[in-house]
């Protein structure tokens, strides 16, 4: 079964970091784009970052470009988002979703900034940043 489980989410004080992770189970990571979604109550979901099955093409939204990293190790089937800098209205449940790419060569070097384009998705971890 194609799982999965966002953790690490938190509260911390702006200024500080957190590192999500997504940790997925049932299928074989490297086949699979990853991307990080956010949703603020009473906001639509919004695309965080993206990484390409390859690892070797990664984007940012541009609010969060310079303060978040994101990165894969399929070994351990997880994806890893490094946030840091953190300010309140990064304030907001995370989600991360998967995207097959198969072996194909073209999309291997792809990843996709929206949610309609990705066909798993996490339950989500909660991200407060506040004094």
């Amino acid at each position: 079964q194609l799982q999965l489980v966002e953790s690490g989410g938190g509260l911390v004080q702006p200024g500080g970091s957190l590192r999500l992770s997504c940790a997925v189970s049932g299928f074989t990571l490297d086949e699979y784009a990853i991307g990080w979604f956010r949703q603020a109550p009473g906001k639509e979901r919004e695309g965080v970052s993206c990484i390409s099955s390859s690892g070797s093409i990664t984007n940012y939204a541009d609010s969060v470009k310079g303060r978040f990293t994101i990165s894969r190790d399929n070994a351990k089937n997880t994806v890893y988002l490094q946030m840091n800098s953190l300010k309140p209205e990064d304030t907001a449940v995370y989600y991360c979703a998967a995207k097959r790419t198969y072996y194909s060569s073209i999309y291997r070097n792809r990843c996709w900034a929206e949610t309609y384009d990705y066909d798993f998705w996490g339950q989500g971890t909660q991200v407060t940043v506040s004094s």
